[in-house]
This record gives structure tokens, C-alpha cells and sequence, in this order.
């Protein structure tokens, strides 16, 4: 059993971070005597998986679903389920995403270069000078 303090450390995060995720239903730690909070293997192993998920880009809700559904099947299927559909939906989000930023650069890239050909005419100089 860990203490916030330690397990806000050990993840970089504040304490308040912790207390939120426990707030939303994302965590559930356990309570020592003097009411202090503690947090088990499991609850590490929950936000491992949140962190993760924040890393790749998935909603709070969407990580809360994921994490929650082990409680429910503990065989893991309906959490796997969830989380390739959800990680199939992420990956179509990106490549769309790279596809709009390859189309932006070479937009940009073109304009750079009618910029710089402008520049070196209103300097009086070739472009190629």
C-alpha cells in the first residue's frame, strides 16, 4: 500500500490529480485508520492504465469505461472489446489528422516558396543567386 504523496510522486502527477480521478470514479483507494488515503497494486495498476491512456489521446470517459470494465468481466474480454474499439476509432482520428497536417505543410512549403521568390525580386536579386 502506497500513500498519496507516494503515488503522486511515483506517477509525477499532484496530489489533487489523484483526488480527481478518485472524485470522477476512476479510483477507488482504500482508507487507512487516521482516514489518509491508500492506494493498492490495483489502483496502481488502474492508473498505469489511465496514464497510458491520457499518453495516446482517449477522453476521461473513455479511459473510465475501459479501466471500469474489468470490474465488471474479470475475464478481460468486454475491456479488450471496448479498448480495440476505441483504439481502432483513435487510430482513424490520427491518420485523418496526418492527412490534414500532410496537405497544411505542403500548402505552406508552397507558399514559403512564393514568399522567398517575391522577397528576392523586391531585393532585386535571382532566386537562384
Amino acid at each position: 500500500m502506497k500513500t498519496i504523496k507516494e503515488v503522486a510522486k511515483l506517477f509525477n502527477v499532484s496530489t489533487r490529480t489523484l483526488r480527481y480521478y478518485e472524485e470522477v470514479g476512476l479510483l477507488s483507494p482504500n482508507r487507512s485508520h487516521s482516514n489518509q488515503r491508500t492506494f493498492s497494486k490495483k489502483e496502481i495498476a488502474k492508473l498505469k492504465l489511465i496514464f497510458r491512456g491520457k499518453k495516446y489521446g482517449f477522453s476521461l470517459d473513455e479511459i473510465k469505461e475501459m479501466v471500469l470494465l474489468f470490474d465488471l468481466d474479470r475475464t478481460g474480454v468486454q475491456q479488450l472489446e471496448r479498448t480495440v474499439e476505441y483504439g481502432e476509432q483513435k487510430m482513424k482520428e490520427i491518420e485523418e489528422k496526418i492527412a490534414e497536417l500532410t496537405v497544411m505543410k505542403e500548402e505552406l512549403m508552397e507558399l514559403h516558396g512564393t514568399f522567398i521568390e517575391k522577397l528576392a525580386k523586391i531585393k532585386g536579386r535571382d532566386v537562384d543567386e
